[in-house]
């Protein structure tokens, strides 16, 4: 089979825009670069673990994952948190920890735990995604900085600062003007050509990602991590790769979900969430500092026309050719052209509607949404920010739900009390539920109809059992009316610790749940 029959058999029927995977690829691979060099020495680790990060992770991932168009690369997110690490015990404990988050991350696609990422509010999905916008525009700010000779972290001034903005800004204009003429090509790769070739046409001394580091290097080497097999070894590297592939996961599933809107299809959680486990995996063995999707470039994927696996391969292949003999010309590329399109970016992956509709929106989401905004940009702790945003809308969900249970009461024709119930029967409403009910002055019996409820949980079943005991302490009895089958069989499974009466109805069905 040919490679484009191998594409064309493998996406999801759609026919491929071979120019777009192409060019897409190319403009993907020249925003990664200086991105995982920029986080591989902020760990302290060499230039080539970044770049051996992005060229593994993007290939796997392409190839492997669940969301085409989408691109995994050496990600800020997975190694800040590795940073203690890597400090207190050295790199070999790095690659070590690596594999171990990448082996728990083929376990949650194997097991379909992927499917959890539903569980994310919207309101936590526009923290997330401005929170984000927010860091991408901050770092790109971090490169109007230098370093002194004395090690010294200073601004740049005078001419240097007046040609890194006028480049950026022309960049941006580049970006932004260039897609109302054309979309043949992808604006961002036309900014970075046309900036490129000004810089040295007019040989304009500015900042280059050679300022960064130098990239040039071989292929990666198999690399077993030389470490002490143990307990103790485990104990060490264990949280840290647990935290790490929680960050990697929720930053990967919750990019698969945008990419999901952006292009409305649907990509595969787990199929995702194993695919970048096998990337950390065969990171960790071969000396990359691994990672997880990269949302700004995929987005700069998405924007240059990519909708399918090519664009990632190739932009992974462009950094392998790159590392090995392409080091001297990417090094010349002006930072300020690649500042400007990934400002670009976060002014593109800002929701902006969030903002539009923020008076409309309930206070308790604009809470949770501002809360998971701030955490990200303050703290940069995606995973953290995800799960307390979730955490918040949870709360809010029960405690509402809790204040809609409610009970219609009426005595029939024989004496017997009615009590129709609507709403969940569930943690949050057991307590507004019991004081419904009155067993003193209640007649000697009494039916609870659940036709418009259910019972949720252990605290629910709980609830009833002691509203039974109450009601057979004043020698009367209570009965539970229209429970669905899934309520009887918790009922049943309780059986040795509450004591309750349930009315058979056989001409009463409820809808099974799918």
């Amino acid at each position: 089979m040919d490679i484009k029959s191998y594409f064309y058999t493998t996406e999801i029927r759609e026919k491929i825009n071979f120019k777009n995977e192409l060019l897409a690829g190319f403009t993907v691979a020249m925003t990664m670069i200086p991105e995982s060099l920029s986080f591989a020495i902020l760990a302290g680790l060499s230039p080539l673990t970044g770049l051996y990060a992005a060229f593994m992770m993007g290939l796997v991932t392409a190839i492997l994952g669940g969301r085409p168009g989408m691109v995994s690369g050496g990600a800020g997110a997975t190694i800040v948190v590795l940073i203690a690490l890597i400090r207190s015990h050295g790199v070999e404990y790095l690659f070590a920890t690596v594999v171990l988050a990448g082996i728990f991350q083929v376990l949650v696609g194997v097991f379909r735990l992927g499917k959890f990422v539903r569980l994310i509010p919207q309101p936590v999905m526009f923290g997330f995604l401005n929170g984000l916008a927010v860091i991408i525009f901050m770092a790109q700010v971090e490169q109007f900085k230098f370093v002194d000779a004395n090690g010294m972290v200073n601004w740049l001034q005078g001419t240097a600062l007046y040609v890194m903005l006028g480049l950026t800004a022309f960049t941006i204009a580049i970006v932004y003007f260039f897609p109302k003429m054309t979309k043949v090509v992808p604006a961002s790769l036309i900014a970075i050509v046309i900036v490129f070739a000004i810089v040295l046409g007019f040989d304009i001394h500015t900042k280059t990602v050679a300022d960064i580091a130098h990239i040039s290097g071989s292929l990666p080497d198999f690399h077993i991590p030389a470490i002490p097999v143990s307990l103790e070894t485990l104990q060490i590297i264990f949280p840290y790769a647990l935290i790490m592939a929680g960050v990697g996961l929720i930053e990967s599933l919750l990019t698969l979900s945008m990419v999901d809107e952006i292009t409305d299809s649907k990509g595969n959680a787990n199929k995702e969430a194993a695919a970048q486990g096998i990337a950390n995996i065969t990171n960790g063995f071969f000396g990359g500092m691994g990672g997880c999707a990269m949302v700004a470039q995929t987005l700069v994927n998405l924007n240059a026309g990519s909708r399918a696996r090519l664009s990632g391969i190739i932009a992974s292949v462009t950094i392998l050719i790159i590392i090995l003999v392409g080091a001297p010309f990417i090094e010349k590329i002006p930072m300020a052209a690649l500042v400007g399109v990934m400002m670009m970016v976060a002014i593109s992956t800002f929701q902006w509607v969030s903002i539009r509709i923020v008076n409309k929106m309930p206070k308790s989401d604009i809470f949770v949404g501002m809360t998971v905004a701030l955490i990200t940009i303050v703290l940069h702790n995606l995973a953290l920010a995800v799960l307390v945003g979730v955490i918040i809308s949870a709360l809010v969900f029960a405690w509402d739900n809790a204040k809609r249970i409610r009970a219609r009461k009426y005595t029939d024709e024989n004496g017997i009390k009615y009590y129709e119930i609507f709403g969940p029967l569930f943690f949050g409403s057991v307590t507004a539920f019991t004081d419904k009910f009155d067993p003193k002055n209640d007649p000697e019996r009494v039916i609870v109809d659940f036709k418009e409820s259910r019972i949720v949980d252990m605290s629910a079943i709980d609830a009833l059992d002691k509203l039974s005991k109450r009601y057979a302490r004043q020698n009367k009895k209570i009965l539970l009316k229209h429970l669905s089958e899934d309520c009887r069989t918790m009922l049943k499974n309780a059986e040795a610790v509450i004591e309750v009466n349930i009315q058979e109805d056989p001409t009463y069905k409820v809808m099974p749940e799918k």
